[in-house]
């Protein structure tokens, strides 16, 4: 297998994979990330409207919770930052790593920013909350991240913690609002209680169609934090945008959501990661393609996930060829049209697998949210049953949400 490359950018300039040898998946693609073609140039981000918040932060000593989504036009915020005149003492790192470089999953420890020597902490390592000691000297902290809209997607977790640190220590958390690319629909069963982790903490549905300034006031007014503490927040709201608005991400958000196929697809396939199929890690298409070696003679379509360093190290199925769907073309505005993630992928694969007992995994109920889905799945319920068992919860939720928009529907 050759060399893999990751290379991203932001606005402006490119994403560029190549690979080969991934069984029946061969090739190399260059994805565009030119700002006049995929990005939405009339929305301004919050850390592009540095007018509203870097003359607040002169005199104060500053932490940023960044990672490599985290730019300030073509530069990472921090160097930006910096180059204004700001004070930063430290910053802090989520999954895949203050440089999204690390793989989902892999424990990062602490370290110094060659470019910068700025101290870095690490909050998937040893730790995801920080502690007093990590933000002692902090006058103001400052979140900035690119989410993909999704419950069980890390930085949802992150914010929760950081925002409790900074309640329980009185330090003000700046948040720097960017687009949900999955917000134009919310679907998908609530959280229940008991199915907690840290994939998913919060009674919210798989799509909850919020912005990260929009979350974190539900997550402060729904008393969500522990002890009932409230976090000081102040959001710089993006200019331009709504919710539903198409957006393309112009930086891949982490290793493996490195298309925006991938990142559309994200919020149905990603329940495959508590199965026994692969979720097409260890591929340069995770999330857009799924498949398992038992489903040989059932599906044409192959691929086999290999070791890739930054990405995936240790795959499901390594070296084994899998078979299943491949969805790199299927059309994701369909996500939007109908308001539904897709279910339909799900029992198909159920009911091709033939060691049915071992299709579940013990980490599916977090993804789901309940213990409900699986079995449901067993049972061969319609997806329009499953779908009304969301219920009232779902529609509760939408409800509760409007209260917290900063930008319209």
């Amino acid at each position: 297998m050759k060399r893999l490359q990751f290379l991203a950018w932001a606005a402006g300039g490119s994403f560029l994979i190549q690979s080969c040898g991934f069984g029946s998946v061969q090739n190399q693609r260059q994805v565009s990330t030119d700002s006049a073609t995929v990005v939405d140039a009339s929305i301004v981000v919050g850390a592009a409207r540095t007018e509203e918040y870097v003359p607040y932060l002169n005199g104060k000593k500053v932490g940023l919770i960044i990672n490599h989504t985290s730019t300030i036009g073509d530069k990472l915020s921090m160097d930006s930052l910096l180059a204004s005149g700001v004070e930063i003492v430290r910053g802090f790192g989520p999954e895949h790593g203050f440089r999204g470089n690390a793989s989902a999953g892999a424990k990062i420890g602490d370290e110094v920013d060659e470019k910068t020597g700025v101290p870095l902490v690490s909050l998937f390592g040893e730790k995801y909350k920080p502690t007093k000691a990590d933000l002692a000297g902090i006058d103001v902290m400052i979140f900035d991240m690119q989410d993909v809209g999704v419950r069980f997607y890390t930085y949802l977790s992150t914010l929760h913690y950081i925002m409790e640190a900074c309640a329980e220590n009185d330090i003000e958390l700046i948040i720097l609002d960017r687009p949900n690319p999955n917000d134009g629909y919310i679907d998908g069963p609530v959280l229940e209680k008991g199915n907690e982790s840290f994939v998913g903490m919060h009674p919210i549905p798989i799509t909850h169609g919020l912005t990260f300034g929009e979350y974190a006031a539900m997550i402060n007014d729904q008393g969500w934090l522990a002890n009932g503490v409230k976090c000081k927040i102040k959001v710089i709201p993006m200019l331009n945008y709504h919710h539903g608005k198409p957006y393309t991400l112009p930086i891949p958000p982490s290793p493996n959501l490195n298309t925006q196929q991938a990142i559309l697809l994200y919020p149905s396939t990603c329940l495959f990661e508590g199965t026994d199929i692969s979720e097409g890690r260890g591929t340069l298409f995770a999330f857009s393609m799924v498949g398992s070696p038992e489903l040989q003679g059932n599906y044409a379509f192959s691929f086999t996930p290999k070791s890739i360093p930054g990405m995936s190290e240790n795959p499901k199925h390594l070296n084994e060829t899998c078979y299943g769907l491949d969805l790199r073309t299927y059309d994701t505005g369909i996500f939007t049209q109908t308001g539904r993630i897709n279910l339909s992928w799900l029992k198909e694969l159920y009911e091709a697998y033939p060691n049915k007992d071992q299709f579940f995994k013990g980490s599916f109920k977090h993804l789901a949210g309940n213990d409900k889905l699986a079995q449901q799945i067993k049972d061969g319920v319609s997806i329009a049953d499953i779908q009304k068992s969301w219920e009232p919860a779902l529609s509760e939720y939408k409800k509760l949400r409007k209260q917290y928009l900063l930008y319209n529907d």
